[in-house]
């Protein structure tokens, strides 16, 4: 009888097996299905915040942008464009750190951060940085190169560490980067950064009307001013080893940039006028509270007393290039 039992018993263990290894699978992928799925840092979506603000200023999410970086100031601006094909503010993120003085990177291992027109493609974007999120600044561009300045590995990233990179929080890097992968999945296929000692105003700029970068910074200035006045990022070249702005080829060839400079066409935009109702979105600033480990005041003080250990011969006009054009300067 108890044979008899036995037996039994392994026939309905038998028979209920699949049914209880099925029932327990059933149960794993539900616990798993309410597991939180981790998201990378490159990947992580805008906030709702951020989506919400890109709304109001009537930006799409995938738009191109554009970067401006000012040293002096510790501060990053993002632009974005709308459907007028010109660039509006979006925000401005504090730098949390950045290294060395005004003035352009020269030398490896200088500790420079870069000074000039940088274009940034999907390639030059960095998921995995040690730094969290980076995209490299291209440095040296062909500018830097005919000139022979070495560096390699010029970030914009997290961390608020820097030998020479732009240094944010993590936090304010992940949006930034995730402005620019947008853009990018959005089908912008290169995206410009400008960077500058300061905001170019000609009151900043005749504060250092002796330093050794005088001239290099008027340049600069060319730039910012094209985009000041056109909403537009300036068509660039380079020739002659050195910047020139708002310069498009009057046939197709080969820009040489230690070369003559070939003939530029210079075309006239219309500047930038707003609807009468876009005015007030057209001039508003959103600016975002960070840290900053560089003294805006300490850094122009220190610059401005430097400048009298340069001797600097006077500084005409640049020839070529009218008042109001722009001198950018980036041949990839």
């Amino acid at each position: 009888m108890r044979v008899r039992l036995n037996i039994l018993g392994e026939k309905i263990a038998a028979r209920w097996k699949p049914a209880l290894a099925a029932g327990l699978a059933g149960v794993l992928v539900a616990a798993c299905s309410t597991a939180q799925l981790i998201i990378p840092p490159a990947e992580q979506p805008l906030t709702a915040e951020t989506v919400s603000l890109l709304g109001k200023k009537d930006m799409a999410a995938g738009a191109p942008i554009f970067v401006r970086i000012f040293k002096e100031e510790s501060e990053l601006e993002v632009w974005k464009m709308r459907g007028d094909g010109r660039y509006y503010h979006f925000k401005t993120y504090p730098i949390c750190n950045w290294s060395g003085e005004l003035g352009p990177k020269q030398a490896q291992g200088d500790k420079q951060a870069p000074e000039g027109f940088y274009s940034i493609s999907q390639t030059q974007m960095n998921p995995n940085s040690k730094y969290y999120l980076a995209f490299n600044l291209g440095y040296p561009n062909a500018y830097d190169r005919s000139l022979g300045r070495t560096g390699e590995a010029l970030m914009v990233h997290g961390k608020c560490k820097s030998a020479g990179c732009y240094a944010m929080t993590d936090a304010l890097a992940e949006e930034i980067y995730a402005l620019a992968r947008d853009a990018f999945r959005g089908g912008q296929t290169s995206f410009e950064v400008h960077a500058f000692p300061f905001r170019m105003t000609q009151e900043k700029l005749d504060r250092f009307k002796k330093h050794k970068w005088h001239a290099f910074w008027r340049t600069l200035k060319e730039g910012y001013d094209f985009f000041e006045a056109n909403r537009i990022p300036p068509i660039v070249a380079i020739c002659e080893k050195r910047y020139v702005v708002n310069a498009v080829l009057a046939s197709p060839q080969m820009v040489d940039p230690s070369g003559r400079c070939p003939r530029f066409q210079r075309p006239m935009l219309q500047p930038f006028s707003p609807r009468p109702a876009e005015w007030q979105l057209a001039s508003e600033r959103v600016t975002v509270a960070g840290p900053k480990a560089r003294d805006a005041s300490e850094v122009a003080a220190t610059t401005a007393l430097s400048q009298d250990t340069y001797a600097s011969a006077p500084v005409g006009s640049i020839p070529g290039l009218p008042a109001g054009v722009s001198a950018l300067g980036f041949n990839p």
